[in-house]
């Protein structure tokens, strides 16, 4: 059972930490993203919710019924500072629906920091805090891997990212193109100061595909 991958319009700003230079912010999906999605893409027929106290612990039942079975997937739910069962239960389901795959890119952000020149912040003695209101404004997702993120302000970018890791493709391509040009892989991962070809970055991955006279 396969899950699109999140937008930016299912996807929640939450700021971490303040501190006197800026904030950082965590991603997060609510509990309606997940029932929205479960509805789509299996029929709100086909799925179904229960919850169970274990050891004191409340957990969260979330079942698909795939070729005629139900098919379960549980996880355990912590308290929120707002309403203590209620947010409970929804932290439960949340993370259920994370076993079953929906939004698991989110755990593939990268650090997200904002800084002061882009945000409010409000000091009293050496507390520091900020009520500003972020948005992601795009995501790109590959393979359950979040490779680009921007995140918005009032509709002004202040947050731009993209990984420069390389994707399974350019890997296979470089696997097969290096030995084909007589060169060593262990060499061109001394020559460029990897430890393995997965951790160059795309800037030289593309230099390595000129040298060899290959397009990119």
């Amino acid at each position: 059972m396969k899950f699109r991958d999140l937008t930016a319009a299912d996807i929640e700003c939450r700021i971490s930490t303040v501190k006197q230079n800026g904030v950082s912010l965590l991603l997060y999906k609510d509990a309606r993203c997940d029932m929205n999605i479960l509805d789509e893409s299996v029929g709100a027929e086909c799925w179904q919710r229960n919850h169970e106290v274990i050891n004191g612990n409340l957990f969260c039942n979330v079942g698909i019924k795939i070729d005629g079975e139900w098919i379960w997937k549980q996880d355990v739910g912590t308290e929120s500072y707002t309403e203590k069962e209620k947010g409970q239960a929804s932290d439960a389901f949340k993370r259920a629906c994370f076993n079953w795959g929906i939004g698991r890119e989110l755990y593939t952000a990268p650090f997200i920091w904002i800084s002061s020149d882009n945000c409010k912040i409000d000091a009293k003695s050496d507390q520091y805090t900020c009520y500003d209101h972020f948005n992601v404004r795009n995501i790109e997702v590959v393979n359950k891997r979040i490779v680009y993120l921007a995140i918005e302000k009032k509709k002004k970018l202040v947050y731009e990212w993209r990984d420069e890791r390389l994707t399974e493709a350019q890997i296979r391509t470089l696997e097969t193109c290096i030995p084909a040009h007589g060169q060593a892989i262990e060499k061109v991962c001394e020559v460029y100061k990897v430890g393995e070809l997965a951790d160059l970055t795309t800037t030289q991955f593309m230099d390595l595909m000129h040298r060899m006279g290959e397009d990119a």
